[in-house]
């Protein structure tokens, strides 16, 4: 079985906003896919984003011969975790890492040499899929859902102060989702010269859809919602989603990309 990859990525200003500071990377030969949302204002946060993305985006691709290596594993249901492993899949991550990493220190190193951007920084969301698995690298709160058979699943973590509390038991659902503190983020991508990424691997099946979005996304739309925009073609879904979370009030930067595997036997 041979699963076929095809991203669709879209980006819109909003409604509120007077720039946009998101950007995007769909890269079906590398099988990379990324989402970063920048912050600083000023064009620091599109400064930001652009380069943390084409830094992570370089290091992959010098890096593509060790991460192709996942795609002779064997298939399993879900990947072991931890030590567990495979080396193979173990190395794919820690390269993921190490890129978003490099970001880090670029994005960091630019704002230091200019006092104007002292501070920028960017979310970044990862996907890479090769063979039978999807590995994700995460920091911040755009996120990364997998679609399958109909239900959105996010399988990324937010880097907010609402998922900590929620996470320690401090506040409940209903709280979290009335409080005015959802945009407070605990990582970022050269906010600091240090960042702690999050990496992950799933299976992937034939028919699964990925998407990653900013929070101008699913700041407005519910999984379930995802899930139904994402049923009526992925080429255009990135498209509907901006025109839905305009709809609703478009008060931040909104982009997203889909990708959808095929089996091309």
């Amino acid at each position: 079985m041979t699963l076929v990859r095809r991203g669709f990525g879209y980006t819109d200003v909003g409604r509120r906003r007077p720039h946009n500071e998101d950007a995007f990377v769909v890269d079906d030969g590398l099988g990379l896919y990324v989402v970063a949302d920048g912050m600083g204002g000023h064009s620091s946060g599109e400064v930001a984003s652009h380069q943390a993305i084409e830094t992570l985006h370089n290091m992959v691709m010098r890096e593509r011969e060790a991460l192709t290596q996942i795609e002779e594993l064997p298939r399993v249901t879900e990947p072991p975790g931890g030590s567990r492993r495979p080396v193979a899949m173990q190395r794919a991550q820690r390269i993921l890492e190490s890129a978003v990493q490099h970001a880090t220190y670029m994005v960091f190193g630019l704002a230091e040499n200019d006092p104007d951007r002292r501070g920028m920084g960017t979310t970044m969301s990862v996907l890479f899929l090769r063979g039978d698995f999807a590995l994700t690298a995460q920091v911040g709160d755009s996120r990364v859902y997998r679609v399958r058979h109909g239900v959105a699943e996010q399988i990324t973590e937010d880097h907010t102060l609402i998922a900590w509390q929620l996470k320690q038991g401090l506040i409940t659902p209903e709280e979290a989702r009335a409080s005015n503190q959802k945009n407070v983020i605990t990582r970022a991508v050269g906010s600091r010269e240090y960042v702690q990424v999050d990496s992950n691997c799933v299976a992937v099946e034939p028919g699964d859809v990925f998407l990653l979005c900013s929070d101008g996304v699913h700041g407005y739309l519910e999984g379930d919602e995802i899930a139904s925009v994402l049923r009526l073609g992925t080429q255009g879904a990135p498209r509907r989603l901006a025109e839905l979370a305009n709809a609703r009030g478009g008060r931040d930067n909104i982009t997203s990309v889909a990708v959808e595997l095929v089996d091309r036997d």
